[in-house]
């Protein structure tokens, strides 16, 4: 009989179609339901290979320099160091902030160093391409090859297992630079697996609180497209201007923006024939917010917002969090009246105790704490250590030696920095704390390290010191064989007393960078 289904575990009866139909739908609700369930869980799994961490930017080249290598508190021990951009005279040369290149960094930046101190604490380091300022290499450098080569140079030399790429500006509409960046990123990235490396990918771009841009969202595809393994997108949800909603506060037009960036990067995924879970997505979410006063008059991130965010961060289970800039994280002095103009050393707002970096990175991944051999220091094998001048970067430390303020030694392979005049102060003596103590530790002696050339100032350069002549200030003169120069009018006032770290002497002796620079001055002036 059409329409009815005879049932022969139950003679006799006969089951309808509607009651046939409701059974299949059951079913149907039922091998749903332990679909999602699973796929659930899969998402789940996936994303907790990943773990959430904080990263906080530093910037190389600002003053005063930030000792990143001292970090003051755990989350701070993973940094991403900025910015790698071209250099103004070999447009396929990596440099930092066009300052610096690579060799110049290690040695006036004492950079290669510094690096080798934070991971010998358990610390990791990134590294950003790009920023706000000068010339990603990818906009300037054409040559497929060399453009490779550059990023390469930098992964290689600092031994990255991550790096950043801030797109912004210009930089950003600029389509064939996209192309490059993405097609040398993929090679690179190819090349490191294969060698047992890998290298995480994060695509740093500028966001509003209906999240990326056209040309965001392209930066995107182009790193899909061309196979880069993304490791995340990370917004600057900072200096919104316009694009916020009038009421709408920091936190709010931020958590805003991520919202539609996870939607955003659903789409770029599942448009490329990917689909991703949830938690997923958020895991390759960072958020970066400009702590303190922003660029735009009258944004300012608080406290209270970086306490919100993460917060909303722990919850959704976003990748990473970080912040511009660490070089910032402090309450502007009395000194500094203006805390409505943007500042590379604080920001901005009163920190009282507390710091940006310890509020928005609570409860994230921090880099792991060393083992027991990560930061042995010599202190308790003095005997065994000894160091050779010809493979020490500077002197080696001296009792009978007097040094002032950034005079640098070597003492049982590390690198000490002095912070005042001393002489007879062990740099590694174990007992006094680092507030007490005339030394800072810079790092380790690095393999390859030699003598740094010492800068000579040929004879009439400058006059030799006289007692009988009156100098005023910004006067330059020549006292055994060191360059100094008159900080306010003097007479029959020797030098010999600025040697010996004197600061009440009226003369300042020139470190090695400023004389090769005056040097150089005066040849090509």
């Amino acid at each position: 009989m059409r329409g009815v289904f005879v049932s022969k575990r139950f003679p006799g009866r006969k089951l309808s179609m509607v009651r046939l139909g409701v059974m299949v739908l059951a079913f149907a609700v039922v091998a749903g339901a332990g679909f999602v369930a699973w796929s659930r869980f899969q998402d789940a799994r996936a994303a907790s290979a990943s773990p959430s961490i904080f990263a906080g930017y530093v910037d190389v080249t600002a003053t005063p320099t930030y000792a990143f290598e001292s970090p003051v508190s755990d989350p701070a021990k993973s940094v991403v160091l900025s910015f790698i951009v071209a250099d103004k005279t070999d447009r396929c040369r990596p440099s930092w902030g066009s300052a610096y290149d690579l060799p110049a960094a290690g040695q006036a930046l004492d950079l290669d160093r510094r690096i080798a101190r934070l991971v010998q604490q358990g610390g990791r380091v990134s590294v950003s391409f790009g920023g706000q300022v000068n010339d990603e290499l990818a906009t300037v450098c054409t040559d497929p090859a060399k453009l490779k080569s550059a990023y390469a140079e930098v992964v290689d030399r600092y031994d990255l297992t991550g790096i950043d790429l801030d797109i912004e500006g210009a930089a950003l509409a600029d389509g064939p630079s996209l192309e490059r960046r993405a097609a040398a990123i993929a090679a690179l990235q190819k090349d490191r697996a294969a060698a047992g490396k890998p290298l995480s990918v994060w695509l740093t771009l500028p966001v509003a609180p209906s999240g990326l841009t056209a040309e965001g969202v392209a930066a995107v595809g182009s790193m899909l497209d061309a196979g880069v393994d993304l490791t995340g997108a990370n917004v600057m949800t900072m200096d919104f201007g316009g694009s916020r909603a009038p009421g709408q506060g920091m936190l709010q037009a931020s958590t805003a923006a991520a919202a539609a960036t996870h939607a955003q990067l659903a789409g770029a995924y599942q448009s490329r024939g990917r689909t991703l879970g949830d938690e997923t997505l958020w895991r390759k979410i960072g958020l970066t917010p400009m702590i303190g006063q922003n660029d735009v008059q009258g944004e300012v991130f608080t406290l209270a917002d970086a306490r919100g965010l993460q917060q909303f961060a722990a919850a959704k289970g976003v990748g990473r969090m970080s912040m511009w800039s660490l070089n910032r994280d402090a309450t502007c002095s009395p000194n500094y009246p203006d805390v409505t103009r943007v500042s590379d050393g604080c920001s901005g707002v009163e920190q009282g105790g507390a710091l940006f970096s310890r509020v928005l990175g609570a409860g994230l991944d921090s880099a792991p704490l060393p083992g027991p051999d990560a930061t042995a220091t010599s202190t308790g094998t003095a005997t065994a250590v000894v160091d050779d001048p010809a493979t020490s970067p500077y002197p080696i430390w001296n009792e009978t030696n007097a040094y002032v303020a950034q005079d640098r030694a070597v003492w049982r392979r590390n690198v000490y920095e002095a912070k005042w005049w001393t002489r007879g102060d062990v740099p590694d003596n174990p007992v006094l704390a680092g507030a007490s103590t005339p030394w800072r530790l810079i790092g380790p002696v690095l393999p390859g390290d030699r003598p740094l050339p010492e800068v000579t100032v040929p004879a009439g350069t400058y006059p030799e010191w006289s007692a009988d002549k009156v100098y005023r200030q910004g006067e330059r003169i020549l006292f055994d064989g060191h360059v100094f120069e008159a900080k306010w009018w003097t007479r029959t006032d020797s030098p010999e007393a600025a040697l010996q770290g004197s600061a009440d002497s009226p003369w300042l002796k020139l470190k090695n960078d400023a004389v090769e620079q005056l040097l150089k001055d005066k040849k090509t002036g």
